[in-house]
């Protein structure tokens, strides 16, 4: 039995309000089309849904049981209409993101403070991921956006856009005073204790790369979970670390080291997925991370 919504949703505002002029009004219609419907909706069902008096219309028992149906049903509609208008107007909604911590420090935090203020309904969920950790997390669908530095792993499902270069620089602590006060070279670090990120990540691989260019062993003494944790290391005289030189603003008792071979410039980079479309709240901070990433290629 096929019987069309428009029939349901009348037969809901006359069965909510007893009368048949105030659902019309209410439904910017006029009575008599109302009462036509209500007609034929009776004729397919077989059956009366409501009396008529001069008090109003009242349902039969019939009416009242397929009103409990049809009442949840259009409050579950309305609720869904609700919940869309305020996504679209960014009143409310998730957006999940997959982020790399040096893309967090150097990238992320500014945007996502003026998108906070801008759109305090929603909601802003972020997992502290490696690179091949954040892209798993986009390919399984538990995040919508993926922020984190290159090299990254390449997908035909996914998109990437690099939005800053990143320069990084090799640090010690006033400990190792050999490598203070002079130039030094990827040769000299080899000899004493490395601090890296894990064997598992891309910055493992990329650093590992930039040895081998060279004809050098890359083999870390400490590997750190997260790249935030190696400065602290650095500073408490563990070894040499290589971090981006915007953590090096608000810390102390930390040497850069005056390196001979210049480390090539990796990126911070926004990946999404190609086929699957994004949320307006995910859309809006996608568009202020590129605005972002404009603005800071114009400020150089």
């Amino acid at each position: 039995m096929y019987i069309s919504y428009d029939y349901y949703r009348v037969f809901y505002y006359v069965a909510r309000y007893g009368n048949v002029s105030q659902a019309a009004r209410l439904l910017l219609n006029n009575q008599p089309n109302l009462t036509r419907t209500i007609k034929k909706l009776e004729a397919e069902l077989g059956c009366p849904l409501f009396s008529r008096s001069r008090k109003g219309m009242k349902l039969t028992p019939e009416g009242e049981q397929l009103f409990e149906h049809i009442r949840i049903a259009m409050e579950h509609i309305s609720a869904g209409e609700a919940e869309i208008t305020e996504q679209r107007s960014l009143q409310s909604g998730t957006v999940y993101i997959a982020a790399s911590e040096v893309a967090l420090r150097c990238m992320l935090l500014p945007v996502l403070k003026k998108y906070r203020l801008l759109y305090p309904g929603i909601h802003i969920r972020i997992s502290n991921h490696s690179t091949p950790q954040a892209i798993s997390a986009l390919k399984e669908g538990t995040a919508d956006i993926a922020v984190v530095t290159t090299p990254t792993v390449q997908a035909a499902s996914l998109t990437e856009t690099l939005v800053k270069p990143i320069t990084e620089v090799a640090v010690c602590s006033p400990y190792f005073t050999a490598l203070t006060g002079r130039q030094v070279s990827l040769a000299d670090l080899v000899h004493f204790p490395l601090i890296s990120l894990g064997k598992d990540t891309k910055s493992f691989a990329f650093f590992s790369g930039l040895f081998t260019e060279h004809g050098l062993p890359y083999q870390p003494d400490i590997e750190a979970f997260t790249a935030d944790q190696i400065l602290p290391m650095v500073q408490a005289d563990l070894g040499v670390g290589f971090v981006p030189e915007e953590f090096l603003q608000d810390s102390s008792g930390v040497c850069k080291i005056d390196l001979k071979e210049p480390i090539p410039k990796r990126h911070i980079a926004l990946i999404k997925r190609k086929e699957q479309p994004l949320s307006v709240a995910a859309r809006e901070l996608v568009h202020m991370i590129l605005e972002q990433s404009e603005s800071d290629a114009l400020a150089v």
